[in-house]
């Protein structure tokens, strides 16, 4: 099993900046892909940014130029700096990862989330 452990969220005005961690730990080898999703009240939960092992990042659009990812491979911990925080960023942000294991040979990939964190920005 895979836990991933959020924190960094909280209320924050409009314009604000918010840095999200999220640290992996449990049974696995690799980590091939971690990232950060969102779900506001009433939508479907949405990709934020992802990054892979080799740190290439995908962004959303809406996301693109205030809001960074990156990722620490040896604490197996990725973050989230977001800045020129807008209300329509309220939303539980939730970290993945995609994560391999070798037993003789490699496995999966497994898919596991954390258990989300809350994020406001007040107008």
């Amino acid at each position: 099993q895979v836990q991933l452990v959020e924190s960094g969220g909280g209320l924050v005005q409009v314009g604000g900046s918010l840095r999200l961690s999220c640290a992996a730990s449990g049974n696995f080898n690799s980590i091939e892909v971690m990232g950060w999703y969102r779900q506001a009240p009433g939508k479907q939960r949405e990709l934020v940014a992802t990054i892979t092992s080799g740190v290439k990042t995908v962004y959303a659009d809406s996301v693109k130029g205030r809001f960074t990812i990156s990722r620490d491979n040896i604490m197996n911990t990725v973050y989230l700096e977001m800045n020129s925080l807008k209300p329509e960023d309220t939303a539980v942000y939730y970290c993945n990862a995609l994560v391999q294991r070798y037993a003789g040979t490699w496995l999966g990939p497994y898919n596991y989330w954390g258990q989300g964190t809350q994020v406001t920005v007040s107008s």
